[in-house]
């Protein structure tokens, strides 16, 4: 299991690449990477976040998906600060013996991030700038996996 909240820039494909080597156990290896929209004239986005405390939850949640779907691993990167439209937000990597567990646990994982995950998103527009508020759907997405 690899949590990383940086600031910095990743390289996805090496770290897919990365990530795949070493698990010949596994049957299914899924990523997913979020990237910045350039729509409704964004110019830029910046991300907060709290150090520590912001590691230890995304830890919690990777270890809920490492137990409940019986991944070999899982990667989970995010960043912080000022991104540009088109530059990755985060990454999502799971692995396991079977497809559907590495599919559910890879989407389980984006639904936490994107609805719960302690952090903070300022866009900035033309017009202006503005916190982005929690949107219904995405807190609906992660109501799916309760009592599963």
């Amino acid at each position: 299991m690899d949590i990383r909240v940086q600031a910095a820039p990743f390289d996805f494909g090496a770290e897919a690449g990365a990530f795949a080597q070493g698990h010949t156990q596994a049957g299914a290896i899924v990523t997913f990477t979020g990237v910045v929209r350039g729509d409704d004239s964004l110019t830029r986005m910046e991300i907060e976040h709290y150090p520590g405390m912001t590691e230890r939850a995304l830890e919690q949640i990777a270890r809920e998906a490492m137990d409940r779907w019986s991944l070999a691993d899982c990667l989970v990167i995010h960043r912080h600060g000022p991104m540009v439209p088109g530059e990755a937000i985060m990454m999502v990597a799971t692995a396991a013996r079977h497809r559907a567990d590495a599919f559910a646990a890879a989407e389980f994982l984006m639904d936490y991030l994107k609805s719960r995950a302690p952090f903070w998103k300022k866009e900035y527009r033309e017009g202006g700038a503005g916190w982005v508020a929690a949107k219904d759907a995405d807190e609906a997405a992660l109501g799916r996996w309760d009592g599963d």
